[in-house]
């Protein structure tokens, strides 16, 4: 089976899953501003999970939630970055010696925990329709719900779930994917992959594309009789449903793949 490495874009160093104590507090950071159609709001994240909500105003709300030892709560800041393409805002913890930790627009941030701070957080994003969303956590789970743009959804450890007008691209290492897509007009290739769970992905009626699902412990299935199943254990289905015309691609390791089609 074709499997890519699952990478993190952004972030270049693992950070252990930390629990949180009766002597933690509780530190709130928001910020809020205008983001234009067609651009994006970015969360990088290392820590703790990011939720997503359609807004019905203007403007993106952004609330980061940091909890932890205090002294490792102040040890983290939530950097605001605003660029050409949109607004990034990520949570950067203290290194210790190296390089330091930086954030900017996707690739270009350097986020890592080398001093092991406890710190958790978790950030709430509502989001203007037509508005890019951009989620990216290490260790936590991301959900976008009722959503009116793209989503570009990533996590080390968590699930993904997620619904929206546009489409959706969502990875994981260890967690199921659950996303719901009222768009397949992406152009060139969308994947949606997992090395650990099960992926369940729901498209319009009238999607045109071609589709190629794999798993190696799990089963394919799909509404669409276009895509043909194949292998003793059906781990494997690909098709072209509609017109085609772009690519859809579903990877996983440890869990079946289905592919629903929107009522």
């Amino acid at each position: 089976m074709h499997r890519r490495t699952l990478t993190l874009l952004a972030l270049v160093a693992l950070v252990p899953v930390l629990s949180l104590s009766a002597q933690d507090i509780e530190e709130e950071f928001t910020w809020s501003g205008t983001v234009a159609s067609g651009d994006a709001i970015e969360i990088q994240n290392l820590n703790g999970a990011i939720a997503a909500e359609y807004a019905t105003g203007s403007e993106v709300e952004v609330v980061a939630i940091k909890e932890g030892p205090a002294d490792d709560v102040a040890d983290v800041r939530i950097e605001v970055v605003e660029h050409a393409g949109g607004v990034t805002i990520c949570s950067i913890y203290r290194t210790r010696g190296g390089r330091e930790n930086s954030c900017a627009k996707g690739d270009d941030s350097y986020l890592n925990n080398n001093d092991k701070n406890k710190t958790r957080i978790t950030f709430e994003v509502r989001v203007p329709a037509g508005v890019e969303f951009v989620g990216t956590t290490m260790n936590g789970r991301v959900t976008a719900d009722d959503m009116r743009s793209n989503l570009r959804l990533t996590t080390m450890n968590g699930a993904i779930s997620a619904d929206s007008t546009g489409w959706v691209r969502a990875t994981t290492m260890n967690g199921a994917v659950d996303v719901e897509m009222g768009s397949a007009d992406w152009t060139g290739e969308l994947e949606i992959e997992s090395m650990n769970g099960a992926l369940t992905v729901t498209l319009p009626a009238g999607a045109s594309l071609h589709v190629d699902a794999d798993t190696m412990n799990g089963r394919v299935s799909s509404d669409w009789d276009d895509v043909q199943l194949r292998g003793r254990r059906k781990n494997h289905g690909s098709g072209t449903i509609g017109g085609g015309g772009r690519d859809l691609t579903l990877n996983t390791m440890n869990g079946s793949i289905r592919l629903r089609r929107a009522s």
